[in-house]
């Protein structure tokens, strides 16, 4: 098999998780791009002995980690203040395994470190997140039961839900009346509206951080503009969503 058939399935989630690392779907894409070009080009290996997508994210770390420092101090839509609270191995191992739901052997695989090592970094990361500022939420979400879910979750993790909408207009008529601090979407709402329109009419007047929900992720990870830089599965786990939302705080600039 060549490189495209070997590992091309698994790119969608590699920029889901370039895009959450960098805090920025331009910048998290490029780096993805950057580590395809080189591993084409043969500038950089890629470990054969390890299954294809747990090589990729290896081969892809190994590049992001020899330019870190340059990452960190690039501009970005990050504060450079809330960079560096978490560490960027902290943050790599969090993601991994909350976000890309790796275990911790898979985590330790790519990241070239031992189980210890990745669970302290995970903890690290988590302690850290605990910190983060709490803010107000808008649910745009249809399906009453994991609206109520999703609720739950973040009201357990100390944000305060302000309202849930089930269609394009009420969520446009919710952030109108009291502006949101994060926005977590469903794709296809109740009345055959989009989720991802009532956001972006959204965004036309607020800025605010957005985690789409939806069953279908490869949908709207087609390398096509514009695309969520945060991106949560059905069915989802509290830690997929616990990830999401720390790590859409954490890159927000308000």
């Amino acid at each position: 098999m060549n490189i495209v058939d070997t590992y091309g399935p698994f790119l969608p989630y590699l920029r889901r998780f370039s895009r959450a690392l960098m805090g920025s779907q331009a910048e998290g894409d490029k780096y993805v791009r950057i580590a395809l070009e080189a591993l084409v080009a043969g500038d950089v290996s890629i470990n054969s002995k390890l299954p294809p997508k747990i090589a990729l994210y290896n081969m892809f770390l190994g590049i992001w980690n020899s330019t870190g420092a340059q990452l960190e101090a690039a501009p970005s839509d990050a504060s450079p203040d809330r960079l560096r609270k978490l560490a960027p191995a902290s943050r790599q191992a969090f993601l991994l395994q909350a976000l890309e739901t790796m275990t911790v052997a898979e985590t330790a695989a790519i990241m070239s470190k031992s189980e210890a090592e990745v669970l302290e970094l995970i903890s690290s990361a988590e302690a850290e997140i605990e910190k983060e500022l709490r803010t107000n939420v808008l649910i745009i979400e249809d399906e009453s039961f994991i609206a109520a879910d999703i609720e739950g979750l973040v009201m357990e993790l100390g944000h305060k839900v302000d309202n849930i909408a089930a269609t394009h207009t009420e969520a446009v008529k919710h952030a109108k009346a009291k502006t949101p601090g994060l926005i977590l979407a469903d794709v296809q709402l109740a009345d055959g509206s989009s989720g991802i329109e009532a956001v972006g009419e959204i965004l036309q007047d607020i800025d605010v951080p957005v985690i789409f929900i939806t069953a279908f992720p490869e949908r709207l990870l087609t390398g096509d503009k514009p695309e969520p830089a945060y991106l949560i599965s059905k069915p989802f786990e509290p830690a997929n969503v616990k990830a999401a939302i720390s790590q859409a705080l954490y890159f927000n600039d308000n």
